[in-house]
């Protein structure tokens, strides 16, 4: 090599160096819709559980991801103009705090994908063609396991001696809400108690529900999930409480706020398992092709405080069935 060569490429490596380096384009930080109709703080162990599961994949909140937070803090007509809000923010993926917020979602994007944390009935409900193959930009997970009536008729019995008549509360033509109304009477006749219907269908049916089953003689309330009676979640437990009916719910969140028990799929793991969703969605995943999944865990949650406040012993077996006491 001669020395002209040598110094031209010397020239060339020193250029090289001295020309600062231009870093590649920061990678864009994925960003998360999370979409609640009820306030956060009333649903907070959930959206930890959610956090949580993101986290086991590697996720970390505004660091490598960004979580957008939308709530609707219990006012429904509010939802609609949230959900527009997170397309047009352009999020990755959106994930919904329940079926009302799902339905909000679909009707701003069919292109953006859209992770159910929980719904009765996907498929009654409109929100995929089938749990094997979703087939829209909808998926996630499903909560209908309406067999647990029985337990919760079980469980009111124990906690109310000589329990012979039951309020039941909600809405039958919410997707799934049938099946759990069905196998309810099935397990109420086998058991031998009564059952009272009152429909929900709007939140000024909350009150006037709970004075007539008191009225009528109700002696504890199953408070069946719906969006109605979640989007008031607080005036369901402080009514409860006030007309001096042992309520049971299906979700553990309820419980938290002040109601007495819950039994039912654990929404906390629910929440938890959709963070895997929003993980094969950022990876590439089609939501059409990831199927939606069905409750693994159940779990029953007490209120001891409530349970005092009413007067009422919780059995020892109740107890030792738990997996949650809140003091």
């Amino acid at each position: 090599m001669t020395v002209h060569v040598l110094r031209l490429v010397l020239s060339a490596m020193l250029l090289a160096l001295s020309v600062p380096a231009t870093a590649q384009p920061p990678q864009k930080i994925p960003r998360i819709g999370f979409l609640a109709v009820p306030a956060l703080s009333a649903i907070a162990a959930r959206v930890e559980a959610f956090r949580q599961g993101l986290h086991e994949l590697g996720y970390v909140d505004g660091h490598n991801i960004i979580i957008e937070y939308r709530s609707a803090e219990g006012h429904v007509e509010r939802a609609p103009a949230l959900a527009a809000e997170l397309v047009r923010l352009n999020v990755e993926v959106i994930v919904t705090a329940g079926p009302m917020d799902t339905r909000h979602a679909k009707h701003a994007t069919s292109t953006i994908p859209i992770v159910m944390t929980w719904d009765q009935d996907p498929i009654g409900s409109g929100f995929v063609a089938s749990l094997a193959r979703p087939g829209g930009n909808v998926t996630g997970l499903s909560s209908l396991a309406p067999e647990i009536s029985g337990k919760h008729l079980e469980l009111l019995t124990q906690l109310v001696p000589g329990l012979s008549r039951v309020a039941f509360l909600g809405n039958t033509t919410e997707p799934g809400n049938a099946q759990v109304w069905s196998a309810t009477e099935a397990a109420a006749r086998a058991g031998g108690v009564q059952l009272q219907y009152f429909d929900v269908r709007a939140p000024t049916d909350i009150e006037p529900a709970f004075r007539a089953a008191s009225q009528g003689g109700a002696q504890a309330v199953l408070v069946l999930t719906s969006p109605v009676i979640a989007a008031q979640l607080t005036q369901v437990v402080d009514l409860a409480r006030q007309y001096h009916l042992p309520a049971i719910y299906h979700r553990g969140h309820y419980v938290e706020a002040g109601g007495l028990l819950s039994y039912g799929v654990s929404q906390r793991d629910l929440d938890r398992r959709a963070a895997t969703y929003v993980h094969k969605i950022l990876q590439g995943a089609k939501p059409a092709e990831l199927p939606v999944e069905q409750p693994m865990k159940f779990e029953l949650v007490l209120n001891r405080h409530t349970a005092q406040q009413m007067g009422l012993t919780i059995p020892p077996a109740v107890l030792y069935q738990a997996d949650r006491v809140i003091p």
